[in-house]
């Protein structure tokens, strides 16, 4: 589905053990990779300074990467002093990168609050999607199975619908991203929230719900993309999302949001807040449109 890819690590994550699995990339469809890390300033006499030191180790950790590369795919190793989230954007542009991969702790939202996040600013400035990767799930897995999840990226999407703006916004990115050389099947759930609407008897609202994605997998499958049955849940939107995505194995779930600038914030928190801060699974972020 992606083919250019910038992998943003702090050698915190567990994102720098994808440096070994090139090959297992490009069998999936990649054609270019680009390993990125930040590396901070030193102070000296209180003057920031390049960390020439810290550049020289980043760049030998990376450099597994840049060996055997098998045919089809360009890799590149970025390693720079600055500012993080800074620099992922500039890369992100520089390489034209379709896909932004980074690493996020679980973490409160008093603690994103405090303490700052580079996911939470990435998400608010990002331009194209942005997958974001429990360090935590990366750790737990063999050589073996990270070559697996590596080759199948983004094969297989639970995407979350339910008839909002943001919902249709997020059909149509994934429509455009769409690579018909890559495989791509994607699972459409709809969870009906029958505490938000006792005005209409929850089996209309199902009934509804169903009508609305078979017209929405109709059109997806005209695009050549394969679409599972649709499946229509009832409960909590986030609870039966995330246990969707175990139930139905998926390896990412797809979200987006319909106002910029407004993911993650203090007052008014979202489901797709929600989604990244609770999820094991690997989360792809469609930032809305900024035009």
């Amino acid at each position: 589905m992606f083919q250019r890819l910038v992998i943003c690590t702090d050698f915190s994550d567990g994102l720098h053990r994808l440096v070994s699995f090139v090959s297992s990339f490009a069998e999936g469809g990649v054609k270019q990779l680009v390993f990125l890390h930040s590396v901070p300033y030193v102070e000296r006499n209180n003057v920031p300074r390049i960390n020439e030191e810290g550049i020289k180790q980043a760049q030998e950790r990376l450099s597994t990467a840049l060996k055997n590369l098998p045919p089809g795919i360009d890799v590149q190793v970025e390693v720079e002093c600055g500012n993080p989230v800074d620099l992922i954007l500039k890369v992100a542009n520089k390489y034209a990168a379709d896909l932004v991969l980074t690493g996020t702790p679980t973490r409160s939202l008093l603690a994103e609050k405090f303490f700052g996040s580079t996911t939470v600013a990435l998400v608010q400035r990002l331009t194209v999607p942005l997958m974001v990767m429990r360090p935590q799930l990366i750790a737990t897995y063999t050589a073996e199975e990270l070559s697996l999840r590596c080759r199948h990226l983004c094969r297989y999407l639970l995407v979350p619908y339910h008839g909002s703006p943001a919902s249709k916004y997020l059909v149509q990115q994934l429509k455009q991203s769409f690579q018909p050389s890559i495989e791509l099947q994607l699972h459409l759930c709809w969870v009906v929230d029958g505490m938000r609407r006792r005005d209409v008897p929850t089996d209309h609202q199902l009934a509804s719900a169903r009508k609305e994605l078979e017209t929405i997998a109709a059109e997806i499958r005209t695009a050549d993309i394969t679409i599972d049955p649709v499946e229509v849940r009832e409960g909590d939107p986030l609870t039966e999302v995330l246990a969707a995505a175990q139930e139905a194995n998926v390896s990412a779930i797809v979200t987006s949001s319909s106002v910029p600038n407004k993911l993650l914030s203090w007052s008014a928190p979202q489901f797709t807040d929600e989604l990244l801060r609770r999820s094991w699974h690997p989360i792809i972020y469609f930032p809305p449109s900024r035009q």
